[in-house]
């Protein structure tokens, strides 16, 4: 009971301390140029120009002229110099924005790396420490510098990124943003000397901008902006009201050539809503690997394989009572659409004979779950 209390003071200290950290918004583009500094600074100026106290904590305009000239207007807070290896160098002053307490601060350049020496190793735990302080943040990333896509980006572009945000730094903001532009149109702006001195425009041409990969990157940053607000909806949104967003669970037997049909049919649905889907194998006690004919778990295993090839989570689950089993995972999973296999007796005899199909069809339906025969 005392576990239970303690718990529930916990709940509510956290709901406290949620409701006292400051807003965070973020910012995401596929490449460097897209605009995200520009749309920050423009921001800032809609902000002042509404009475709110924002200031500029850090920004980098990289001598854009276009983006420089934005900075006009703005209160700036010093950035703190520091002497490292025979240099002064500067950065945010972290101290600084938490002792003045703008309603609003703009921070750049999310994914750097401070200083050695500095109290955090990097940018986005200043930013995390702003927030905590009850500061609302307005802040900046490229896409390339998210941790769980480092492998995805190396593939695209051959260059291993090594300023990374974690993934659930991006989970805390409250609003993620997308400046998104045609590769050409960055690449324009590239040519026209917009992102880089004309000396490193070649260069950049040869490496990093070129159409197919912006592309690749482009769908990267889209993908990422629409997942989270798929989880903001998922989140805030109730659940009677929300716009539902399908996930599709393919049930699968050990009957290899039903399995191969059901998860074949089950992948171009979840091509055609663009969802996620899992592929669900229930194995009883009299299908346990023991019992079962080597020929048949290895066609099992190849149908593992195949699912997962064509973008599925695979779950196995030990369980006696299959429709237990496809249920709990239905809840567990947030299912929306059940694909199962045609029965070999006809449907009807199904529905009116076999009590399990009935109890599956009968929970389905009061839960807003579809459930689809695949033949």
């Amino acid at each position: 009971m005392d576990n239970e209390k303690e718990n529930n003071v916990k709940h509510f200290l956290d709901l406290i301390q949620k409701s006292r950290r400051g807003k965070f918004k973020v910012y995401i583009g596929m490449s460097a140029g897209v605009g995200k500094t520009y749309r920050m600074l423009q921001e800032a100026h809609t902000l002042l120009k509404k009475g709110i106290d924002v200031k500029i904590g850090y920004i980098e305009t990289h001598n854009r002229k276009e983006t420089h000239e934005l900075l006009d207007g703005l209160p700036i807070i010093p950035r703190r110099s520091i002497f490292y290896k025979g240099k002064q160098l500067e950065e945010m002053d972290v101290q600084a924005i938490i002792n003045l307490r703008p309603e609003v601060v703009i921070v750049d350049e999310l994914a750097h790396t401070n200083i050695e020496g500095s109290k955090n190793e990097k940018r986005w735990q200043d930013v995390l420490e702003i927030l905590e302080a009850g500061i609302n943040v307005i802040s900046a990333v490229n896409i390339q510098h998210i941790e769980s896509l480092n492998e995805s980006v190396k593939q695209i572009t051959n260059i291993d990124v090594k300023e990374r945000v974690p993934d659930n730094v991006l989970r805390i903001a409250d609003e993620v943003v997308n400046i998104d532009l045609t590769s050409e149109d960055l690449i324009a702006r590239l040519k026209e000397g917009k992102i880089y001195t004309a000396d490193k425009i070649q260069t950049a041409l040869n490496n990093f901008f070129k159409s197919d990969q912006i592309l690749q990157l482009r769908e990267l940053a889209l993908k990422e902006v629409a997942s989270q607000v798929v989880r903001k909806v998922e989140n805030e949104i109730p659940k009677k009201t929300a716009l539902r967003h399908e996930k599709l669970l393919a049930c699968i037997s050990s009957n290899d050539v039903t399995a191969k049909i059901v998860i074949r049919k089950t992948a171009r649905l979840a091509t055609y809503y663009n969802s996620d889907w899992y592929v669900l194998y229930v194995e009883t006690p009299k299908e346990s690997s023991d019992k079962i004919a080597l020929d048949k778990q290895r066609r099992l295993i190849n149908n593992f394989k195949l699912a997962t090839e064509l973008g599925a989570e695979v779950i196995k689950v030990e369980n006696k009572k299959i429709t237990d089993a496809i249920l709990a995972i239905v809840e567990q999973k947030q299912i929306t659409t059940v694909c199962i296999g045609k029965p070999h007796y006809s449907l009807l005899n199904a529905i009116l004979s076999t009590s399990l199909f009935r109890r599956l069809l009968n929970t389905l339906s009061l839960s807003n779950v579809d459930l689809v025969i695949l033949s």
